[in-house]
């Protein structure tokens, strides 16, 4: 969830009222937010720094942190959430957002080339005429930018926002991808001209930009941006150039936004110039621009489309669990920026959703905005109209049960990793990985992870090989699940419960494990023998000392394996001491 810092007073001023902050903790709950804290610039430098660093130009000014849910992008800066917030208070109407013709009828041009296609191929565009900046709206128009490119932007991967003074540059521009050595340029706030290739390793070490190098780092050709004078204008998604740098005497801003993802790019420039337009000299209007793709055709952008969406009040109340009229849902919906007016039918809303909520997708989506305008600690809690008794499922108590009574038999309980290597299922137990219906992972982060087990006894032996200065005899058992390869289930894998129990002495201790599974069959009420009982069948299998192995025997099917370890198995795992072993599965005994 984004959290953004805004000055107090600053904030006060622009929404007409001052706050306690209790009172604007309750407002921003009531909207749906949290005021997650009250600092200011140097508390948070205190905190982040301690106090050795030095404090003497850090202001005392107070800051509102506020947790903003991670899909509400318009709310992301002071313009967007004062808006919101007086349009949520009945204060003021929600603005109507116009794209409008360009200064002297011919639009800005970018024209984007084919060799963008191997690294980023889409750019949106859109110029802000006649705006005025203060240094207050600046640093917000840049804080909105870093947080929708930490948000949506996905850290620049997916789209980046270059910003630039469109007097100091001029169109039609040029959207182009060439090798690292042609481009050339002074980046942002420097004063030495650089290649691509140079530019990498001048950031290198930069705190902030060093993070997105290896997003075009190792391509052959990099995004690059330029006026009609061969001006570069941006290096996407790095660092624009210092020639079209936006300053606070800035009155037309253009916006490029480059991407992989058209819909995101979109999304970030509507919010963008929704945000900004306000301090146009025309309020919330935005001048469109010509994108020319690869392909020849032509695009306008933004769009700042208005759509309409049809919802029923009466689903509305029953979803939510309240009782309005849908007039009284149509005022709630206007509290979110949402103009709503009620159809003839009278239950059906005609809902128009803004450019600005790009997080309304569904109808789902508009209910939410009902329960929120409505208040949710003014919805009544009542019981739902069917009703159910929870109760635990069998597996899990019958696995709960037998852990008290494994321990209460002397057994320690182990808790392992349910990844583990390839060896550990297979070499290391004298086995073959192909002979292993293990579910392997495709991208494996270290050796030690790279397949779901088969098997719980990888686990106890590694757990007896990191305790052997515990004094013997040791005795762990563990019940949990394996994943087994499946082509009959429905994702091609399944969980199976076993139980596991091992013990370590200067010998084996057979009767040990096999006590253990006599006592665990009496819990369970399984006789010895017979057609609804258990036993044990002579087996040959390569993990336990030949002649010194059985299957564990359920009604005529193998449930399991008890034995005594193999030398190899022991040595492979780095215990010098012997060791008997159970393990068997207890889903058939639910």
């Amino acid at each position: 969830m984004p959290t953004i810092g805004i000055k107090r007073d600053l904030l006060f001023e622009s929404l007409g009222q001052k706050y306690t902050d209790y009172e604007f903790q309750t407002l921003c709950f009531a909207f749906g937010l949290e005021l997650d804290e009250v600092t200011s610039e140097k508390q948070m430098l205190t905190k982040e720094q301690g106090d050795n660093v030095a404090l003497e130009n850090a202001s005392e000014e107070i800051i509102y942190r506020i947790d903003i849910p991670a899909n509400r992008y318009d709310l992301l800066c002071l313009e967007g959430l004062v808006s919101a917030l007086l349009v949520f208070q009945n204060k003021i109407k929600q603005p109507r957002f116009r794209v409008v013709d360009p200064v002297g009828g011919e639009p800005q041009v970018l024209t984007v080339t084919e060799s963008t296609g191997l690294v980023r191929p889409y750019v949106v565009a859109a110029v802000l005429r006649n705006i005025t900046f203060t240094a207050d709206s600046y640093n917000s128009f840049i804080d909105l930018q870093d947080k929708l490119h930490q948000n949506i932007c996905r850290k620049r991967t997916l789209a980046s926002i270059g910003t630039h003074d469109l007097d100091t540059i001029q169109g039609p521009f040029v959207y182009d991808a060439k090798a690292p050595a042609d481009i050339k340029f002074i980046p942002l706030n420097q004063k030495k001209e650089m290649n691509g290739g140079e530019l990498m390793e001048f950031y290198s070490t930069h705190a902030q930009l060093k993070q997105y190098l290896p997003i075009i780092r190792d391509s052959p050709v990099y995004p690059v941006i330029y006026d009609a004078n061969g001006v570069v204008l941006s290096l996407p998604p790095i660092i624009n150039g210092d020639h079209s740098k936006i300053t606070l005497n800035t009155k037309n801003v253009f916006i490029e936004i480059t991407a992989l993802d058209l819909t995101k790019a979109k999304i970030v420039l509507d919010t963008l110039v929704c945000m900004f337009s306000s301090h146009c000299q025309e309020q919330f209007t935005v001048e469109w621009c010509h994108v020319v793709g690869s392909d020849g055709q032509a695009a306008k952008y933004p769009n700042l489309g208005y759509r309409m969406e049809k919802v029923s009040a009466k689903k509305a109340n029953a979803y939510v669990g309240i009782s309005v009229s849908p007039e009284e849902t149509a005022q709630l919906l206007n509290k979110m920026y949402l103009n709503t007016t009620v159809l003839e039918d009278g239950d059906e809303l005609s809902v128009e959703i803004p450019p600005t909520r790009h997080d309304i997708i569904h109808a789902c989506d508009i209910y939410e905005d009902v329960a929120i305008a409505y208040g949710y600690n003014a919805i009544r809690k009542s019981l739902p109209a069917t009703t159910h008794i929870g109760r635990q499922y069998p597996l899990n108590k019958l696995t709960e049960q037998l852990r008290e009574q494994v321990a209460q038999a002397g057994f320690t309980e182990a808790l392992t990793f349910s990844l583990c290597s390839r060896d550990d299922i297979s070499t290391k137990l004298g086995k073959k990985i192909e002979s292993i219906n293990a579910v392997h992972i495709s991208n494996p982060k270290t050796l030690e992870f790279q397949v779901g087990r088969t098997t719980l006894i990888p686990g106890l032996l590694k757990t007896l090989a990191a305790n052997k200065k515990m004094p013997l005899p040791m005795k762990l058992f563990e019940i949990s699940d394996v994943i087994l390869a499946d082509e009959e289930a429905e994702v091609n894998a399944r969980n199976e419960r076993r139980i596991c129990a091992v013990n370590c002495n200067r010998n084996a201790g057979f009767e040990v494990v096999h006590g253990l599974l006599d006592r665990v069959m009496q819990l369970l009420e399984v006789p010895w023998k017979g057609d609804n009982g258990y036993c044990l069948e002579a087996t040959d299998d390569a993990t336990f000392f030949p002649g010194r192995c059985a299957a564990i025997m359920y009604r005529g099917a193998r449930i399991g394996t008890i034995g005594v370890l193999h030398p190899t198995v022991l040595h492979a795992f780095e215990l010098t001491n012997p060791c008997s072993l159970m393990e068997f599965t207890i889903e058939p005994f639910v």
